[in-house]
């Protein structure tokens, strides 16, 4: 591979100024647009030498053939062109998003003489005014529905309530009660705008001093035996009511922010947007990134701004994010040019906006599992992935079974291995496995020690090893009991053969298992393994791992089958150290499994308690001081113990 890319400018051809630039390939075609503060400086990360670049940003200058920048005056102006060429382009080395819809709003045309609410998704009715966007068409005509019965202004189109005046007979959405207009002959032209002025005050406002007062008119229509009123008072406080139920206050009454709740991984990206106005919950939008560069949450961050507002969404005075932006002033005046006043966009780190954007952000992280388990179900991708799979690795048939191993330790003690199975893309729990590893000296071994343990099984399937047989732990394959067929079914599961091993690591793990795999003598499994940085597969014996196309159904599976081992093994050595940690005090003389779980909740860990003196410990609910002294007695020993 060459050092120096043929396209490189010369010295002092960049100028230092703020800027945007554009890689093209050789059809002309813009394969990444980027913006920089100082173009020479932004640049030259990207022609340092090749073998030092992220493996995806080396794919993207090697599939370049030429630069080219264009300059400006500011930050904001290179932030505009840039998502004005992001937009053009389509540059497919950029983020990607999933989400290109429009949302419906509530919408009140006030500039009309008879003004009404109406749901659309198309911005720039003059002199309308837009509540909203709602998440589902559903939502906002609920919220209408609700409203009017408050509110009861006119819905009708505008050719049917023409129609109605001029002939004097009421449309018939107003025949059937659902239209309040004039033409409906109940209410006159300045009544009908009492009423929508009242349904925009109280959509901006929204308060709940509304619910007091109808009560007193239901009572006051009662007490004169007007019915009929106090009937529809009733129905509006039942209406107001659901509304506020629907609407919970989230922070102040008023406060108008967004929240960008964001989880990703090296491949993908969810987005979770709050949108709080009055501080309640008003909507709520998902999508889904694509990232063929595996850039930092920052940069993320400031796509995923640029991406939301535009002509039809316009930020409020505040944009709350998980992290700020290099450029954060730059895209605060971008955002101030779209919304005609200042805009701050902030990173909440404690507080009522810091707990909105965790549940965002926990929303976020649902979306993407979803996303990711959906992409795994689907017949059709799973079996393009094992066909890519196939090719990539040069497989006689496609990975019907994979299994997967990944090591866990907790700074090189209560180490366990985890294996999890794959059958037809899809995941088979039943056959998952743990493994205890008693001494190891690095991963490495960890992983070798793991692959013998797992391959005596495949080397004799009829009698399986005593060394695997006993390496395996109660989970695992060494399920004996009284009752042996059960016992047998066991091991005859644990002895199907798979198609590919995968290991969790780069090429050092995959060194160690082929290891494991030649000293086996099995024949006729592949072997590989996928390093999560740079989500590269290796293979034994090659000095270059595989690169699958980002964003590919193969590289998908890879990390969904890589992540099921690290998720499976993480929580086999949380178990253990659990039990561990009662075990430690469980031996002590006069402590019980209440006395353990009560100084376990008091002071967090068995380090702490190491830690804590007598008194301390007496402290706790239950320990007299003898107790205690004996508590303080027996660990202290125990560490002396460790220590030697």
């Amino acid at each position: 591979m060459r050092d120096v890319l043929p396209y490189r400018p010369k010295p002092g051809e960049i100028p230092t100024s703020p800027g945007v630039y554009r890689f093209r390939d050789d059809e002309g075609r813009v394969l990444y647009v980027g913006k920089a503060k100082n173009l020479r400086a932004r640049l030259s990360n990207y022609f340092a030498p090749i073998y030092s670049l992220h493996e995806r940003t080396r794919r993207m200058v090697t599939t370049a053939s030429s630069v080219e920048w264009t300059v400006v005056g500011n930050d904001v102006e290179a932030l505009q062109l840039e998502i004005t060429l992001i937009n053009e382009f389509h540059p497919p080395f950029n983020v990607r998003f999933k989400d290109d819809k429009s949302y419906p709003y509530l919408v009140v045309t006030l500039a009309d003489d008879a003004p009404r609410a109406m749901i659309s998704r198309r911005r720039g009715i003059p002199g309308a005014r837009y509540f909203g966007p709602y998440p589902k068409v559903w939502a906002v005509n609920e919220t209408l529905e609700t409203l009017l019965t408050l509110f009861p202004i006119r819905t009708c189109k505008d050719s049917d309530y023409k129609r109605a005046m001029t002939s004097g007979k009421p449309c018939f959405a107003g025949q059937i009660g659902r239209c309040f207009g004039p033409c409906s002959m109940k209410v006159t032209i300045e009544e009908h705008r009492e009423n929508v002025d009242r349904f925009v005050a109280f959509m901006q406002n929204q308060d709940r001093r509304i619910i007091g007062e109808l009560t007193q008119q239901m009572k006051a229509a009662a007490a004169t035996l007007d019915y009929e009123t106090a009937a529809r008072r009733r129905d509006q406080i039942q209406a107001a009511e659901s509304f506020f139920e629907k609407s919970a206050v989230v922070l102040g009454e008023h406060v108008d922010i967004d929240v960008f709740g964001i989880d990703h991984d090296e491949l993908s990206a969810a987005v979770q947007l709050f949108i709080v106005r009055g501080g309640r919950v008003r909507g709520v939008r998902s999508w889904t990134v694509d990232k063929e560069l595996d850039v930092p949450l920052g940069e993320l961050v400031d796509s995923v701004v640029q991406n939301a507002y535009g002509d039809d969404i316009v930020p409020p005075g505040e944009v709350v994010v998980p992290e700020l932006p290099d450029d954060a002033p730059a895209l605060e005046g971008w955002l101030a040019a779209i919304a005609g006043r200042k805009v701050r966009l902030r990173a909440a780190q404690r507080g009522d906006k810091a707990a909105l954007l965790q549940t965002a952000t926990q929303n976020a992280k649902q979306t993407l599992m979803l996303y990711k388990t959906r992409r795994s179900a689907d017949f059709t991708t799973r079996s393009r992935a094992l066909e890519d799979i196939q090719e990539a690795l040069g497989m006689a048939d496609a990975p019907l079974r994979i299994e997967c191993f990944d090591v866990s330790h907790l700074s090189g003690t209560n180490i366990v291995a985890s294996m999890v199975v794959f059958e037809d893309g899809l995941p088979r729990k039943d056959e998952y496995r743990r493994f205890t590893i008693p001494n190891s000296t690095d991963d490495t071994d960890s992983i070798h020690q793991v692959l013998t343990r797992r391959l005596a099984y495949l080397a004799e399937p009829s009698r399986p090893s005593a060394t695997a047989a006993a390496g395996a732990d109660a989970a695992g394959a060494d399920a004996a009991g009284d009752d042996a067929d059960a016992a047998s079914v066991r091991r005859a599961k644990f002895a199907y053969r798979p198609n590919l091993l995968v290991v969790d690591g780069g090429q050092p793990q995959v060194q160690a298992a082929a290891r494991a795999l030649e000293e086996s003598g099995v024949e006729g499994v592949y072997l590989c393994g996928i390093a999560k940085r740079l989500e590269e597969i290796w293979t034994p014996d090659s000095d270059f791992p595989v690169i699958l196309p980002r964003n590919s159904d193969a590289l998908f599976l890879f990390q969904r089958v890589r992540d099921e081992a690290h998720r499976f093994a993480i929580t086999h050595q949380r178990q253990r150290r659990k039990r561990d940690i009662a075990t430690v005090l469980s031996d002590i003389p006069g402590l019980g499994p209440t006395r353990v779980s009560q100084l376990l909740r008091h002071f967090g860990s068995v380090t702490r308690l190491r830690a804590a003196d007598e008194a301390a410990i007496a402290e706790v609910n239950g320990i007299g001081p003898a107790l205690a002294a004996t508590v303080h007695q027996h660990l202290r020993a125990g560490s002396s113990r460790d220590a030697d």
